[in-house]
């Protein structure tokens, strides 16, 4: 889970292969894919994209016929590209792994590729190709792996959010009972880790249809396994902050708070406290204070959150307007007027969203 470690160390190892082997040698691109893994787990995309697009041409340059390591590393450029919105390449790149599998001989696990395919395809609104694609990588995974493998369930969960998506709320919730039946009772020798994904997916599923005592019902057990995998401080934060945000939706804000803290305290052991994600996690904590009635801390909490926002986001930005906001409130609260007329006068001056009384009353209705 020491993701900014990992980085430095595979960056170091990478520019003494490229001194020794060259810059050219097809070995390079075993350690370019590490370290573009690495900078996906850190959600660092464009630096993934130049590492994975360097792999690539190596693999051109080197005129060898579609290899499953060039298949790899076009499946992570497809997820890259996914990830920034770009979806028409990312399917480009998908459809040619895919072709470079089949090629091999490696028709069991192109299975995974359909699947990340079909998330293409939802991506774009192209729902009759994605369910294709899915339906065609549902198979494969039954017959290869047999129908209570998590691989299974995984495909169930997408077609559940497809359904989801348009509308067929009946559908979408047969598909995640079909995938909390296999979660419930995995197969032995799989990776815990993929169980607690899946459940952690259907939650997301759940809390769209606003069946919240479900959801954070879900995440508690996806807590529970992934709490006892080494590496994951992240991942486990990540599900704290959305039981956070649950609780606050229900009410219940003192484990609103609690939940919030820890994934907090967890992100800023592993080097995350500069991250977008840390900052809207702040303000959030900073939302379940001032129910709480604790003012000051709330006020330090959104500081902090501002801090962060303006330097991942700019002033600019949704996520930043809304911390702005609540400052403002909590500056009214605590009797710094001064601050509090600052903040809205340079809001509105700005960018003419909010009147004084709306943005007053945001947190203080």
């Amino acid at each position: 889970g020491q993701l900014e470690n990992s980085i430095s160390c595979y960056t170091t190892g990478l520019e003494v292969q490229k001194q020794i082997l060259g810059e050219r040698d097809p070995r390079v691109c075993e350690t370019c894919r590490y370290l573009v893994e690495a900078h996906i787990q850190a959600m660092q995309f464009d630096e993934a994209q130049k590492l994975c697009q360097m792999a690539l041409d190596i693999h051109r340059e080197n005129g060898s016929p579609s290899s499953l390591e060039e298949a790899a590393d076009r499946r992570l450029m497809g997820m890259i590209c996914e990830s920034k919105g770009d979806h028409e390449t990312a399917l480009e790149h998908l459809v040619l792994a895919s072709m470079a599998m089949v090629a091999n001989g490696q028709e069991s696990e192109v299975a995974s590729v359909d699947c990340s395919i079909g998330d293409t395809y939802l991506s774009l609104n192209r729902y009759d190709e994605a369910i294709l694609a899915y339906q065609k990588a549902l198979t494969s995974l039954k017959s290869s792996k047999g129908e209570n493998h998590p691989a299974v369930a995984s495909v169930f969960v997408r077609l559940a959010d497809l359904y989801n998506k348009t509308g067929k709320l009946r559908d979408s919730r047969s598909y995640c009972e079909n995938a909390l039946r296999i979660y419930e009772k995995p197969i032995p020798g799989i990776a815990p880790e993929e169980i607690a994904s899946g459940l952690t997916d259907i939650s997301a599923i759940y809390d769209s249809l606003n069946e919240l005592e479900h959801a954070l019902k879900l995440l508690k057990k996806a807590l529970k396994i992934y709490s006892d995998v080494p590496g994951q401080q992240n991942t486990v934060a990540g599900i704290e902050a959305q039981m956070g945000v649950m609780h606050y939706m229900l009410g219940n804000y003192s484990e609103s708070y609690s939940s919030f803290k820890s994934a907090t305290t967890k992100l800023r052991a592993s080097g995350e406290k500069k991250s977008a994600f840390f900052g809207i996690a702040l303000n959030q904590m900073g939302l379940a204070c001032v129910q709480r009635y604790a003012i000051n801390e709330a006020v330090e909490l959104f500081e902090e959150a501002r801090f962060i926002l303006e330097q991942e986001y700019g002033p600019y930005h949704p996520d930043t307007l809304g911390v702005y906001s609540n400052l403002a409130g909590t500056y009214d609260a605590i009797g710094r007027y001064l601050t509090f007329l600052n903040i809205l006068s340079y809001k509105f001056a700005k960018f003419h969203v909010y009147s004084c009384d709306s943005l007053a009353n945001i947190i203080f209705p």
